[in-house]
């Protein structure tokens, strides 16, 4: 089962080329901060506008790169099970050691087209983890789908983007002990451990490694006091980060903070100059720009 603080991370360009370097280094200093796994090629590692190519490649440098020391867990999502199903197959392929897949976003499938989409999906890759995000995807898989899907042996879990804290509850009761239940939401992650939760699949990690790792560590050995104060100092860098669509603030933080440039691609345009300035001030505030560590070569 995975749990704890697993980074969804961005994928650093620059001249709208992969970073590899850049890439590299992110993947090193998560891992020396603590975070207990690594997702590219999610949605903010900017999967809608990587090329095929491109895609496997980030996943593979990641793997290479963690060499073991934590999990990975490949980015396969696709609104196209024939496309989905080749991503999967190049994360087994590539050792990856679970995939994160989406709930297909646009052609809205039933509850049905959904069941035959995951299965596919996961009888083709290494074991999956459902991306339940209507607010992107449009529909919602239903507790009862999955459910059903929960019965397959390599469908492990759920990224729950919900906002609905009544959900994380009714999926373990459904899904069982063993279904692992993670937040795809930074400001309600607490919220749900609290409510049979197992962890974050988190973008504030990106650039907040250390805090998001200790606030579960934290909540893991029963320390609520420590675990309130880290969800507290974390909660005014969730807001800026998502001021405007994800990646495009996190991207533009870990900029200020050295790690890479901020570029995004079309049709994600350079954020705002109101942006810019409310991301700024909030990492001031939280004195993240006054000696940012080097990340680890």
């Amino acid at each position: 089962m995975f749990k704890g603080s697993i980074t969804a991370l961005i994928t650093p360009l620059r001249d709208d080329q992969v970073d590899e370097d850049a890439f590299r280094r992110l993947v090193n200093w998560q891992i020396a901060e603590g975070t207990v796994a690594l997702v590219p090629c999610g949605t903010t590692g900017e999967s809608p506008t990587l090329n095929h190519d491109e895609h496997k490649r980030v996943v593979e440098l990641c793997i290479e790169v963690a060499a073991g020391r934590v999990p990975v867990i490949a980015g396969t999502g696709s609104n196209c099970t024939a496309e989905g199903v080749e991503l999967a197959e190049h994360a087994k392929a590539a050792g990856a050691a679970a995939q994160l897949s989406v709930v297909p976003y646009y052609n809205k499938p039933t509850q049905a087209g959904m069941i035959a989409h995951f299965t596919a999906m996961a009888d083709a890759g290494p074991p999956l983890i459902i991306y339940n995000i209507p607010p992107r995807s449009i529909v919602d898989m239903s507790i009862e789908t999955m459910a059903e899907l929960a019965k397959h042996s390599n469908i492990i879990g759920v990224k729950d983007a919900t906002m609905d804290l009544a959900r994380p509850l009714a999926t373990r009761l459904t899904c069982g002990e063993d279904f692992s239940i993670l937040s795809g939401e930074d400001a309600t992650a607490l919220a749900l451990l609290a409510q049979s939760g197992d962890g974050c699949i988190s973008v504030t990690s990106n650039i907040a490694p250390r805090w998001c790792a200790d606030m579960h560590a934290a909540w893991e050995r029963g320390d609520f006091a420590e675990a309130r104060r880290l969800n507290e100092l974390l909660l005014p860098l969730h807001d800026s980060l998502f001021c405007e669509s994800n990646p495009g603030p996190v991207k533009y933080a870990a900029s200020l903070m050295g790690m890479c440039g901020p570029d995004t691609r079309l049709p994600l345009a350079p954020i705002a100059d109101s942006s810019r300035q409310r991301v700024e001030e909030t990492l001031r505030s939280l004195g993240m720009l006054d000696g940012v560590a080097a990340a680890a070569e």
